[in-house]
């Protein structure tokens, strides 16, 4: 898929519709090595923290994501056309340490323009992301006590934040 160049000031997305229903896929790891992973997020955040635009992204410490998200520099945010929806689902229910979950899959990953983490030739919106800071969740500062029941095994998400370096996407995606 071609997609152009978007400075994150013009990027056009409505976050939570972003996040929520068309889902993003995260890939941490080195596209050269031939070792990254890939998982779904249905959580995060999109805008600007300390004059830089930005993404947070939780990761939860059960996930193989988060073993590389420690490891490498970086990460890249995809979301797809809805074409590709088995394919984001199915990384969303496999795990990258149990099988090859990408070759059960019709998704291509491609080296990144700026980071290591790979894209996807299928994707319609590429986010590439230096990690700037990280924070784990303290479950002793939730104020709402429903939060907890997000946690029955007490794996409480590490926010990653990251910088983005680079993005691009179809038309839909560029504002002013």
């Amino acid at each position: 898929m071609t997609l152009q160049a978007i400075d994150p000031s013009a990027l056009l997305v409505k976050p939570y519709e972003l996040l929520k229903h068309q889902t993003l896929v995260l890939t941490s790891g080195s596209f050269a090595e031939g070792h990254f992973n890939s998982m779904v997020i249905g959580w995060g955040f999109l805008g600007s923290l300390w004059n830089r635009p930005c993404a947070v992204v939780p990761v939860r410490p059960t996930r193989y994501t988060y073993e590389l998200i420690a490891r490498f520099p970086d990460f890249t945010l995809c979301a797809f056309p809805e074409a590709y929806q088995d394919d984001v689902l199915y990384l969303g229910t496999h795990s990258g340490r149990d099988e090859d979950k990408l070759s059960r899959t019709r998704l291509t990953p491609q080296a990144s323009e700026v980071v290591s983490a790979p894209c996807f030739a299928e994707a319609e919106l590429v986010m590439e992301c230096k990690i700037i800071y990280w924070a784990d969740l303290d479950p002793s500062r939730f104020l709402d006590d429903s939060i907890e029941r997000n946690y029955p095994q007490q794996d409480y998400h590490r926010m990653i934040y990251g910088e983005m370096l680079a993005v691009r996407g179809v038309p839909r995606f560029v504002g002013l």
